[in-house]
Parts: C-alpha cells; structure tokens; sequence
C-alpha cells in the first residue's frame, strides 16, 4: 500500500436508516483518518434515507458518496455494486460497514493497521475472539442462534475463523479482485460466508480483532426467513459447487 496513506472507502449499503446515518457519517469524518471516504449505497428508501445521503455529499464532497440502486434486492447485490464503485474508484483498502450503528467506528483505524503490519487479505471485526462481545440487549436464543450459525459454517467449510458471519470487515483491493467480488451471487449473511470461503479458497489469511458488536438503537432489523434459508443452504452449495438449489 505504500508510504502515503491508502484510500480507504467504507461501504455502507442503506434502507429506511435516515435516523442512524448522520450519526455514522459523523463518527466516521470525526475519525480524521487521511484518505477516508463514505459510501452510501441506497435501496431507494421509502424514508428517504438517499435524500439524506444527498444532503450529507454535498455537505462533505470530497469525503461521501452516494450510489442510488432503483430496486431492495439484497445486502449482497448492494455491496458488490459499492465494492465495485469503490474499486473503480481507486480504493487501495474497501470495508464494509452497517449503517445501524452495531459496529464501533473507532475500531476502524485498529483494521487498518492490522492490514498495513499483516499478511492478512482481510480484517474481521469479531465478536468471538478473545475481547469481543456482543450487545448486553442480545436474548439467549439470539447468542445462541448465532454461536450456532458460527459453528455450523466452519463445521461444513472449515474456514478456522471465530466469526464467519461478521459483517464488519476491511478489504485489501487486491483481494477483492481476486475473489471476483462481482461474481458473488448470494447475499445476507450467506454473502459475508461466500467472501470468507472464496478468500480462504484462494490461500490467503484471514485476521480477526475484537469488537463489541452493539444492538441498532433507531429502525428495524432486515432479517427475513428467505435470508436465513439462504444462509443455511450456502455452505452446502459452496462446498458442492453451488450443485443444490
């Protein structure tokens, strides 16, 4: 990545989140990191979060972005259409990011210094290794579905990474080209397991940090049933050459 500072997009793919978006957009600018830009991709909110995400483009142009997507069709299809916007663009280091709030801004800066004194292809922001938590609001039936969800994907693929399901991630570019990010079909949480699968598949090292993973405070959850069934399905089609379904 060289001497200078490496330009850094973060990602963040939105619906219905005018509420948390300002305040991501404002942690992230506080950080002062040289070289960081935004992206906001929108699913054509009903609540007008892409008129925000205008708003806020004009305010701080040379720092966010907006790319505006005419249909809902998925967490994967809006993020391979931001990665790609953002490669095209010249990102050296791509991270993807919530809009909700669940993940700490201030690890950010962390992810980027373990890319820049590492082997690692990509940095996980985990709440399984040692020093990573989950939100205090978090059921045990949630924990447990999720623990369960960790297990059952590295049980089938053997990726050896404690959260194989984290959405909070850093990129190298470099990487992402060599995944053929844009070949990427699946999306939810079966879309973070395929990036994860076709990385290690690749023979390159996956490094995890610890993050409290925090519950949103404004919105909804976009988690629906055809969501979960794709992610239960995904590992065995990874496995078995996408043969099942």
């Amino acid at each position: 990545m060289g001497e200078s500072s490496p330009k850094v997009t973060v990602v963040v793919p939105t619906y219905n989140e005018r509420d948390n978006l300002p305040k991501l957009v404002g942690q992230l600018t506080g950080l002062g990191l040289p070289g960081l830009h935004v992206l906001v991709v929108d699913d054509n909110s009903p609540d007008g979060t892409g008129d925000v995400a205008d708003k806020l483009a004009t305010e701080h142009p040379d720092h966010i972005g907006v790319l505006h997507r005419t249909e809902k069709d998925g967490l994967g299809r809006a993020y391979v259409a931001g990665i790609t916007r953002a490669l095209d663009e010249g990102a050296d280091i791509v991270i993807q990011m919530d809009a909700d709030l669940s993940h700490p801004v201030e690890a950010v800066p962390r992810m980027i210094d373990e890319l820049a004194a590492s082997d690692a292809a990509v940095v996980l922001g985990s709440r399984y290794v040692a020093g990573g938590s989950l939100a205090g609001e978090w059921g045990w039936h949630r924990k447990a579905l999720s623990a369960w969800a960790n297990f059952y994907v590295n049980a089938i693929l053997r990726l050896h990474v404690k959260d194989a399901t984290a959405g909070f991630k850093a990129w190298r570019a470099e990487t992402l080209r060599r995944i053929d990010i844009a070949t990427i079909r699946s999306n939810g949480y079966a879309f973070q397991v395929e990036m994860n699968y076709r990385t290690v598949k690749q023979g390159m090292r996956i490094a995890e940090i610890p993050i409290r993973f925090e519950e949103r405070a404004d919105g909804v959850s976009k988690m629906s049933l055809a969501v979960q069934l794709e992610s239960a399905l995904m590992p065995w089609k990874l496995l078995f050459g996408r043969k099942l379904g």
